[in-house]
């Protein structure tokens, strides 16, 4: 797999479903196909998982699906022994990590994703710091926890973030405004959480059979 070509080459708009707790509902999603599928490893987020539940959870996705760690301020070997024990492709780093950190764990061939913000740092407009990443995840940024916090917002905003490298979009992203996101902001990819869930961790499988037929439809 070459990692920093995994969304550019493609012709279809790429989709991560994250914050998956339970095995068998990640097996039920990963019917419908999406590219990549997230796991939190942060302590503070209602969808955090142990290393334990996450390679039960890796172990049902099928080779066609990327499994993604999520981590806030870890340190390099903190993340490569959970990468390692539960079988991850990729890492998005969902803080203010150090610069080189993205560097080492592309090394180890790993699809790395550095999330930035419009609302607070690391900015949009820092995106020139980071050289060495797989593609940026934009998020608002306005809530307590570091991700999404389920709010829309103004997607165009994204548009502003100066890089040749992909651009995953997040944040209030569900069925019924991706459509909307995608028309405004044309990101390589969309990353979705709460806006396919029933509780926190647990997908509803129908939100993310329409959430996914949604964005293939707008492809066409």
């Amino acid at each position: 797999m070459n990692a920093t070509n995994f969304i550019s080459s493609r012709n279809k708009t790429w989709i991560k479903i994250c914050g998956f707790t339970n095995p068998e509902n990640a097996s039920a999603c990963a019917g419908f196909a999406p590219d990549a599928m997230g796991l939190v490893f942060f302590e503070k987020s209602p969808r955090n998982v142990s290393a334990k539940t996450a390679r039960q959870i890796t172990a049902v996705l099928p080779e066609t699906i990327m499994p993604i760690g999520v981590f806030v301020n870890k340190s390099y070997d903190e993340i490569i022994q959970i990468v390692e024990y539960c079988n991850l492709k990729g890492v998005q780093l969902h803080g203010s990590e150090p610069l080189d950190l993205a560097q080492k764990l592309m090394d180890k061939n790993l699809f790395v994703i550095k999330t930035l913000f419009a609302k607070k740092a690391p900015f949009l407009d820092q995106a020139e710091e980071f050289k060495t990443v797989s593609s940026f995840l934009i998020e608002y940024g306005k809530g307590i926890l570091p991700g999404g916090n389920a709010e829309s917002w103004n997607y165009e905003i994204s548009c502003k973030i100066k890089t040749d490298l992909p651009v995953i979009l997040a944040g209030g992203l569900d069925p019924d405004t991706i459509a909307d996101a995608l028309e405004k902001a044309h990101p390589a990819g969309v990353d979705v959480s709460s806006g396919v869930e029933t509780s926190f961790g647990i997908k509803e499988v129908r939100k993310v059979e329409q959430f996914i037929h949604r964005v293939r439809s707008f492809d066409r």
